[in-house]
């Protein structure tokens, strides 16, 4: 058991935005930017197709189902390796302004005596993620992963994340216990000793699998940001989530400075730094009186 990657609560409050990946931070589904075609799936409608047909036949999850494509579709291609996927995840396209976002989000919060902690958490694969040029922004990323052997091929699934496995990973972010592994995150935590509760947390995603997740951050004060694709302009599903409580807010997923998100974003800050100060307040007059 690796228990070197738990946090303690700090002196200085700490935001955690949480993202998904695919139409989040990136136009589409990172295995049809290059990946697909690779294996000879020029329309990635079959792909998806062919998944969805074997989840139900099977009984199997549809993240599993999709990795087993994904592995068996590059038999007599080429070798399933770690590199070649982080290869492919290179090349991923991302949305408008997210190579900087990160950097300037932390600066924002810096300001104004927050620490700002970025988060993916997703379902598609870890090792295209970890190949994108923003990898390094992230203080961890939860996603589907595989196992290799001592070559580097890819042999099994090593994780599986799915649309309700994801809650899981804000009770990890929230408590400081961020080895999946580590049954600590079942500990009962006080909550003025919670790492980053989840008032303190910002979930941004795009579609229904993001829901379990958006409803919990909202259910503890936190902020769900449903976000669609600025060149379509659909608002079809962000109109959707609000009207059933699911968001809070919806935005273009433009992350350039002075972009609706952005200021949106800011907003967030601006509130929490005022909010921690009051519930500094209200501890430190609760240990007093405990005394």
């Amino acid at each position: 058991m690796h228990l070197n990657n738990r946090r303690s609560r700090e002196d200085r409050p700490v935001l955690a935005i949480c993202y998904d990946f695919d139409k989040t931070l990136s136009p589409d589904n990172m295995q049809a930017q290059g990946y697909l075609q690779a294996i000879n799936y020029e329309n990635q409608n079959e792909f998806w197709a062919q998944t969805n047909e074997m989840a139900c036949s099977h009984e199997m999850d549809s993240t599993l189902a999709w990795m087993y494509l994904m592995l068996t579709g590059a038999r007599g291609k080429e070798i399933f390796r770690r590199d070649m996927l982080e290869s492919y995840g290179s090349r991923v396209e991302l949305y408008d302004g997210v190579k900087d976002w990160f950097g300037r989000m932390r600066r924002y919060g810096e300001e104004r005596g927050i620490t700002v902690e970025h988060y993916i958490i997703s379902s598609g694969l870890r090792e295209m993620i970890e190949g994108t040029e923003v990898a390094g922004e992230f203080e961890k990323i939860y996603a589907s992963s595989f196992y290799y052997d001592e070559t580097g091929v890819a042999v099994w699934p090593a994780q599986v994340v799915n649309f309700t496995s994801k809650t899981q990973f804000l009770f990890r972010i929230s408590k400081g216990v961020l080895d999946i592994n580590d049954d600590a995150v079942n500990d009962y935590f006080p909550a003025d000793q919670m790492r980053i509760p989840f008032r303190n947390m910002v979930y941004i995603g795009d579609s229904d699998t993001d829901i379990p997740c958006m409803k919990l951050v909202n259910s503890y004060g936190g902020h769900s940001i449903g976000v669609y694709d600025p060149k379509t302009g659909s608002k079809d599903r962000v109109h959707k989530m609000i009207r059933e409580n699911r968001i809070r807010y919806f935005a273009p997923a433009d992350y350039t400075e002075g972009s609706e998100l952005d200021r949106l974003l800011q907003m967030i800050l601006d509130k929490t730094a005022a909010a921690e100060k009051l519930e500094e307040t209200y501890y430190s007059k609760l240990r007093e009186g405990a005394q």
